[in-house]
């Protein structure tokens, strides 16, 4: 069958979408290999925008030359953009269409979207965050992603009815645990070249093994109360989400061996090997689990 312009359009929108989180994120592009073609697209979409916006704020649109208010008004103009295409169904921004697409198709909207550019903001005029602006920053640029990407799955097939509430609690836990891990993970860049510190009352020139042992025990809580909503999606969703927490667990085992002072130098990632491992073992843990 003959596709139509728009659709013609929309695939190369997604396609687009393919390219950035292939480009930027080995983790969750290998963990959304695990879903049905439809569901990996819109897990795409969703992502190829949260990433857009994130290299607004950090440093990409500082790198062409814009000065701080011009950030800010392009940061504006992508929200607005964005808005707009939720309504309209429509945007000459790829990226911006593609997420329109599936935020249309799995009930998406302003909700969810403004709390997230409002964190965007925030990267852009809040250089060091006291308990209740990390906890508002950490909800809009992760807790509603997950919830985000909770539509996606509620909406496959074979998705189990019920346990709405456990299920966006799982997902907001996930969310803030992988925010957490990048906190981490970029401690060295926030501080040394954003000028940022997320973490209230916390000097980073005075950093310690101590501070970052309680961090990564408050992700491994978090990780502990996402790991609960997993038995309640669709067996795909659950084998792709088992696979991001699996590859997120095995980054807290690295931090928790990196001393603080180590991290304050470099950024820590899993080997490709260790990633393929936790793949295997996700597919195995998946299927036995159908077949009981």
């Amino acid at each position: 069958m003959e596709h139509t312009a728009l659709e013609r359009y929309t695939e190369a929108a997604s396609s687009s979408a393919r390219v950035v989180i292939t480009q930027y994120s080995t983790s969750f592009s290998l963990a959304c290999r695990m879903l049905d073609r439809t569901s990996r697209r819109h897990i795409s979409n969703i992502y190829a925008l949260v990433r857009l916006a994130d290299e607004v704020v950090d440093g990409v649109a500082r790198e062409a030359g814009l000065e701080p208010q011009a950030v800010a008004e392009a940061l504006a103009r992508l929200e607005a953009e964005t808005e707009a295409a939720l309504l309209t169904g429509y945007s000459t921004n790829l990226i911006v269409h593609a997420f329109a697409c599936t935020a249309r198709s799995v009930g998406l909207d302003t909700e969810l979207t403004r709390p997230f550019f409002a964190s965007m903001r925030a990267d852009l005029s809040i250089t060091t965050h006291d308990a209740a602006t990390l906890d508002q920053y950490i909800y809009g640029s992760a807790e509603v992603v997950g919830l985000m990407c909770l539509r996606v799955f509620r909406s496959m097939p074979q998705a189990p009815a019920g346990h709405e509430a456990e299920l966006e609690t799982a997902a907001r836990h996930l969310g803030a645990a992988f925010q957490k891990v990048n906190f981490l993970r970029d401690l060295a860049a926030d501080t040394g070249e954003l000028g940022r510190s997320y973490f209230p009352g916390l000097d980073p020139a005075a950093f310690s093994d101590t501070h970052k042992d309680a961090l990564v025990a408050e992700i491994r809580a978090d990780l502990a109360a996402a790991a609960l909503g997993i038995p309640h999606l669709a067996p795909r969703a659950a084998q792709a989400v088992r696979m991001a927490h699996g590859l997120f667990g095995a980054l807290v085992r690295e931090l928790d061996r990196t001393s603080a002072a180590q991290l304050m130098l470099r950024r820590i990632s899993v080997p490709a090997r260790r990633k393929a491992m936790i793949a295997l073992r996700s597919t195995i843990g998946t299927r036995r689990k159908a077949a009981a």
